[in-house]
């Protein structure tokens, strides 16, 4: 369940369980403005691995595309988008296999982790 009706106009969705885990993690970051920063880079072990980090809004760039989820902003590059366009984060409590999971339609290939992927 993402948290817009019209889900398809973000490019990077979030189920609630994700973005209530992320609003969490951000408190924990002392409260501050922050937004999450999502790309991708060469490596791991499928050849492409995912990035998520917290960032001041005032990186933002114009070459950023912004998705506001109830007032909370994640960012992406418009070259890591034309990897993850559609990418649904989703978080687990599971003890095993838990944490962020990223489900991409872009991926040809995910590795045992999935944290990385191939095209």
């Amino acid at each position: 369940m993402t948290t817009q009706t019209a889900a398809q106009e973000k490019g990077i969705l979030m189920s609630e369980t994700a973005l209530q885990h992320v609003k969490m993690l951000k408190e924990q970051q002392g409260g501050q403005e922050l937004c999450l920063r999502v790309g991708v880079r060469q490596g791991g072990c499928s050849g492409m691995s995912y990035l998520m980090d917290f960032e001041d809004p005032t990186n933002i760039g114009e070459h950023d595309e912004v998705y506001d989820y109830d007032g909370f902003k994640v960012v992406c590059d418009r070259k890591s988008l034309l990897y993850l366009y559609g990418l649904m984060l989703d978080y687990s409590n599971a003890l095993i296999g838990g944490g962020f999971q990223f489900t991409n339609p872009n991926a040809a290939q995910t590795c045992g982790c999935g944290k990385s992927f191939g095209t």
